[in-house]
């Protein structure tokens, strides 16, 4: 089955930071454009709009081009993103601040495409009560949205991450490693939450649904870009909704747009629309305007923001969680004013709610 991985190590950031700013996308005017996305449930439907003359659409529209690529490494995409080899990229918020932001690229939000509502799981063996998970061995991507649930889990729980011991697993390996003897405790995100479920041993303790609205999956582009473009981010917008809205419709066309998508993921369609459950996707473009300038979003990241700066992956030496400055839709900044790398904007998804795209 293919999986993606929502994966912030160390070594990716190091990376993302080697790469050298003299080569990141350059602010001007242009006709060209490129977008990489990466498998998961509420980024399919780049893939889709790609395949079935979406993008076209929409790019002709604006007298512009758009390649879309899929990338099957999810941090090589935020790699290159980061490198300036990209305009756009599919990332989660927490992502979006730790990589291109910590890497020193300024970084617009355009679309706030969905939250994670059960995608992302802990899961015990043998065990039914999240508080069983003291002392325990946790097998997870190391630094990723699984370690920040974690964290969020056990604070539920009023335990901190030196009650566990973390077990850096790729997500690959992880459901041959659950089968083992010596792993009792995982946590990781679907399609690979579903097929550990499978098993009888295996009991869900904690999901991304008690956290709602914390683990946000985007599709991002490069501020200066974004700024001498702006048809750019209307034409990603115009993508989305109309892609958006063909996933969701209860149509003979929506189920075979959701059957792709499923097959496009590793799964079929039933596996698909599982995940889609555990998902709140904003079809609605009115509904991701509403989410995002509303009072949480400003919470949820001043939560990612400490939780990367106790983790050491807002760069190296950096004295506090404000070293990066983050931009609310309303204009309001958490962090240093003087560095704002990473930027939440209302302005596309109200122009599709608006019909004014």
């Amino acid at each position: 089955m293919q999986t993606f991985s929502k994966i912030l190590s160390i070594t990716a950031l190091t990376a993302s930071l080697a790469l050298g700013l003299g080569s990141i996308a350059k602010a001007e005017q242009k006709t060209d454009f490129k977008v990489a996305w990466s498998i998961y449930v509420g980024w399919m439907p780049w893939g889709y709009a790609a395949d079935h003359g979406i993008v076209k659409k929409w790019a002709d529209k604006y007298g512009i081009k758009i390649e879309v690529t899929q990338f099957n490494d999810y941090v090589e995409s935020m790699n290159q993103y980061t490198a300036g080899a990209f305009d756009a990229v599919t990332l989660t918020n927490m992502d979006g601040l730790s990589i291109p932001a910590a890497g020193g690229v300024d970084t617009t939000a355009v679309i706030v495409g969905d939250f994670s509502n059960g995608n992302d799981a802990v899961i015990l063996k043998d065990k039914a009560s999240l508080a069983d998970i003291k002392g325990q061995n946790v097998n997870l991507v190391e630094f990723s949205v699984s370690h920040y649930l974690l964290a969020r889990a056990l604070e539920s729980i009023k335990l901190t991450e030196r009650d566990v011991k973390v077990v850096n697993t790729s997500d690959a390996d992880m459901v041959a490693a659950y089968k083992t003897a010596d792993v009792t405790a995982v946590v990781t995100w679907n399609p690979l939450v579903s097929t550990i479920l499978e098993d009888p041993t295996a009991k869900k303790v904690f999901d991304s649904s008690q956290v709602p609205g914390e683990i946000i999956d985007l599709m991002v582009a490069n501020t200066g870009v974004l700024k001498d473009n702006p048809n750019f981010g209307k034409a990603l917008a115009g993508i989305w909704y109309e892609t958006a809205a063909l996933l969701t419709a209860d149509s003979a066309d929506g189920k075979a747009a959701r059957e792709a998508m499923g097959q496009a993921s590793g799964t079929d369609l039933k596996g698909f629309e599982s995940q889609l459950v555990a998902t709140k996707l904003f079809a609605k473009p009115a509904d991701a305007v509403a989410f995002t300038a509303s009072g949480n979003l400003p919470k949820t990241m001043d939560l990612v923001r400490n939780f990367l700066f106790e983790k050491g992956l807002l760069g190296n030496g950096a004295p506090s969680a404000d070293v990066i400055g983050i931009e609310m839709p309303d204009g309001k900044i958490l962090g240093d004013s003087g560095n704002v790398k990473l930027r939440f904007t209302e302005t596309y998804m109200k122009a599709a709610a608006d019909g004014s795209l």
